[in-house]
């Protein structure tokens, strides 16, 4: 999430009631994850485990639970005692909760030629391009934006939270909520099917690329970004973070894991589960999936089990 203008950390340490370590004048432009932090972000980190990731990453300032030596020039510590509870305040400060009181927010910017179907919700701050088709039932929830000649068809929700907690077993609630506070981006082109459900990014932007389609009942997680002319068929999972590349295929309910990466023109059969990255331009199948050609041997030889375990046992 990017801050309306920058703020002076001086000003975040007193806001937090924060100890404030290292460079006293900078200027905060938002706040974001570990894992898509650019520079002048805020991140927080309350686990030793990682706090050298945190330190060393693009982020500029860093709330903590506990002062640390070799801090680099240029950054700043706000530490305090709960990290998580002083994400929350900044997010809670900056994208407040604000209620609908009608199905289309006086607050959204809708474009020319776009056709609006009755019992569609608009929520506030959303932007939406000129040519685009919002079928009936649509719900496109606060901040997101929709670009040129998207088409969204009856039933699909864009911008939900993300399925996101901070786990402490220490406390009666284990899982908190981690509020989102970032974006969907629809590029030009992208065609949504229906019932599908797009998460908002934590706190920065899920990005759907120019000419993506796809297909119903298609979830994209918290984060996810695709490239351009993608194709999802139906029942596809996606989980949070994930990056793919162009000309991407996932066929039909096929399950992608978190925080991997699909390489362009990667070809994914139908139910085939992915734990861990492929490469460009490969087709793959099965669970784990792997290379189809190599997968399809592998069936072939299983089904001769009964047969070769027969001649050996005579």
């Amino acid at each position: 999430m990017k801050f309306p203008s920058p703020v002076s950390v001086q000003w975040i340490a007193e806001f937090l009631e924060a100890q404030l370590i290292g460079d006293k004048s900078g200027q905060a432009t938002g706040i974001n994850e570990i894992h898509k932090v650019e520079k002048g972000d805020l991140v927080f980190v309350d686990h030793p485990k990682y706090y050298d990731k945190c330190i060393n990453s693009d982020a500029s300032y860093i709330i903590i639970n506990k002062a640390v030596d070799q801090l680099p020039a240029g950054k700043a510590l706000l530490v305090v005692d709960q990290p998580f509870e002083a994400y929350l305040k900044i997010v809670r400060h900056f994208r407040p909760f604000e209620p609908a009181v009608k199905m289309i927010s006086d607050l959204a910017v809708i474009g020319k030629n776009t056709y609006i179907a009755p019992g569609v919700f608009i929520g506030h701050h959303v932007v939406i391009g000129d040519n685009c088709i919002i079928h009936p039932h649509v719900t496109i929830l606060d901040h997101c934006v929709i670009g040129n000649n998207v088409i969204i068809q009856a039933g699909s929700v864009i911008g939900s939270d993300a399925f996101y907690y901070n786990t402490r077993k220490d406390r009666q609630l284990w899982y908190k909520k981690m509020e989102s506070c970032g974006r969907v981006v629809l590029e030009d082109g992208v065609e949504v099917g229906a019932n599908c459900t797009i998460d908002r990014g934590v706190s920065h932007d899920t990005r759907i690329g120019a000419g993506t389609k796809m297909d119903n009942l298609v979830h994209i997680g918290h984060d996810t970004v695709t490239g351009e002319n993608c194709l999802f068929a139906g029942q596809v999972g996606i989980a949070g973070a994930v990056d793919i590349g162009n000309g991407v295929i996932l066929w039909g309910q096929v399950g992608v894991s978190k925080t991997l990466t699909i390489g362009d023109n990667t070809v994914v059969l139908a139910q085939s589960g992915v734990p861990s990255s492929l490469e460009a331009g490969k087709v793959y199948f099965g669970y784990p999936a792997e290379d189809a050609a190599v997968k399809r041997r592998e069936i072939v030889w299983i089904k001769r089990i009964p047969e070769l375990w027969k001649k050996v046992m005579g």
